[in-house]
């Protein structure tokens, strides 16, 4: 995910934004409109935890009917996906990769594209968000 907010793709500026307000960014990471919306249609509550994760994957795919708002959804899962892990996840954190992207980095280097994730997610329901936070909070 390139994420024009943060300015030219400079990895040294992208990585001097996230140290001077990680939460700044992570705050606004976490937005995640639409995917709060269509939960919130189904009577899903988003509270940044697991549970809301598993409530996600329970939910009948009528996005993928709308083939316009499926890759905003997707984008917004694996947002929503990320905050939660970072949230959670003790010594995980936002990251940028040159472009732009935004992943989840655990405190043991691992990385985690959760956009794609997101993506996949919404296309196919596979991985299932909650399955790949268990494997995440388990390392």
């Amino acid at each position: 995910m390139n994420i024009p907010f943060l300015g030219s793709r400079h990895k040294k500026r992208d990585e001097a934004v996230l140290a001077l307000d990680p939460e700044g960014v992570a705050e606004l990471l976490s937005e995640c409109e639409l995917l709060r919306a269509q939960a919130s249609q189904e009577g899903v509550l988003l509270d940044d935890s697991a549970a809301s994760l598993e409530a996600l994957d329970q939910l009948l795919p009528r996005w993928r009917d709308d083939e316009e708002s499926l890759p905003w959804l997707g984008n917004d899962a694996g947002l929503y996906l990320g905050t939660v892990i970072v949230r959670t996840v003790q010594g995980a954190r936002w990251d940028l990769r040159p472009g732009g992207q935004a992943v989840v980095r655990l405190a043991s280097g691992r990385e985690f594209d959760v956009v794609e994730t997101g993506q996949e997610w919404a296309a196919s329901g596979v991985p299932e968000l909650s399955q790949l936070y268990a494997e995440v909070a388990e390392t």
